[in-house]
């Protein structure tokens, strides 16, 4: 499959995330079209030889810094796109940010990360365990059909939420980073320059996505809830789901990482329909959404080196602005010459 990068991104507002082991990068663009960069310092937990690196754990991990992670991202790419947010924080989120030592955003983004999981939860797992009995009925209903029958109203609740998703127009766009980002990595795994014209020849869709990943815990929880069986009444059985959530997203994570590192029939069957959906999560982007994923690439892969070539730049910019400025007057002076001249 060629060569394999260890950076990975997400599409934020007007812009790209991209995720090295050692820390976070964005790029975004602003009104003015300058694009804005952040670079902070950050490592997973989940480093091999810790047992928060241990297979099937270290999914777990992922899975909840991806959260926390993403809706600080989100929030960060506003204000880098200079998009002013108006929501004042209320005097409980200031006394828990006074009480717990962090700042007032973080717990806001702490609140939105807990509000986003318990939206999730309603949505795929109390919505379809509620519509999977009232579909089937009573206990005498093998356990097996409950679940199987669970997993596909599930899937079909995630199928139409991404279609309509997808409809929206500011959602269109961040898909179009979403492509963006996805060809960037794809250009950077071809060994070919990273450049807007080399990174659009490339497809969008790439097997390491989120959307693969989402799909998998879809399909793995069918598989594992079937397994499991437990024939028992709607709050065990939600209960059940929340709670062997974490091992199912672990379990989910390890198949990711082995269909993307093998080419083979049996991997191309599992990534086949994730590959699919993302056809609907990414769109085709612009050169300019191009420019700033790789912005955000060159940046995660390399920061110091990063820096040096924007600092060479900006000089650069500076000379040539100050020789300009200096033929100007020139030109100027030239001008009222040959006016006294005259």
């Amino acid at each position: 499959m060629g060569k394999v990068c260890t950076v990975g991104g997400q599409a934020v507002m007007e812009g790209v995330m991209m995720k090295s082991p050692t820390g976070i990068a964005m790029a975004v663009r602003k009104p003015d079209g300058t694009i804005a960069t952040q670079y902070k310092p950050e490592k997973s937990r989940a480093q091999k030889g810790t047992f928060y690196g241990l297979p099937v754990v270290r999914g777990v991990v992922a899975f909840v810094e991806s959260l926390s992670i993403g809706m600080g991202t989100l929030t960060e790419s506003a204000k880098l796109a200079g998009e002013e947010i108006d929501e004042e924080p209320s005097k409980f989120e200031r006394w828990l940010a006074a009480k717990l030592g962090k700042s007032v955003e973080s717990v806001i983004i702490g609140f939105a990360v807990v509000i986003a999981v318990c939206l999730a939860v309603g949505l795929f797992f109390v919505l379809p365990t509620l519509l999977s009995s009232l579909i089937l009925g009573g206990s005498e209903v093998a356990s097996v059909w409950k679940s199987l029958t669970e997993g596909l109203v599930r899937l079909l609740i995630f199928l139409g939420y991404i279609v309509l998703c997808s409809r929206v127009k500011d959602v269109r766009r961040v898909f179009m980073y979403h492509g963006a980002e996805h060809k960037t990595i794809a250009c950077y795994e071809a060994e070919e320059p990273l450049t807007p014209e080399n990174a659009m020849k490339h497809s969008r869709l790439h097997p390491r996505c989120g959307t693969n990943y989402l799909f998998l815990v879809m399909a793995v929880s069918i598989l594992f809830f079937a397994a499991v069986g437990w024939n028992a009444n709607f709050l065990v059985r939600l209960a059940s789901r929340i709670i062997f959530l974490p091992l199912v997203a672990g379990i989910s994570y390890e198949v990711l990482r082995f269909a993307a590192k093998h080419d083979n029939l049996l991997t191309r069957i599992i990534r086949a329909p994730g590959m699919g959906l993302q056809y609907i999560t990414t769109k085709e982007p612009t050169p300019d959404m191009l420019e700033v994923a790789i912005t955000a690439f060159e940046l995660a892969m390399d920061p110091e080196g990063f820096a040096t070539k924007q600092a060479a730049a900006e000089t650069k910019e500076g000379e040539t602005a100050a020789v300009e400025t200096a033929a100007v007057e020139t030109a100027a002076g030239q001008t009222e010459d040959a006016k006294a001249s005259d």
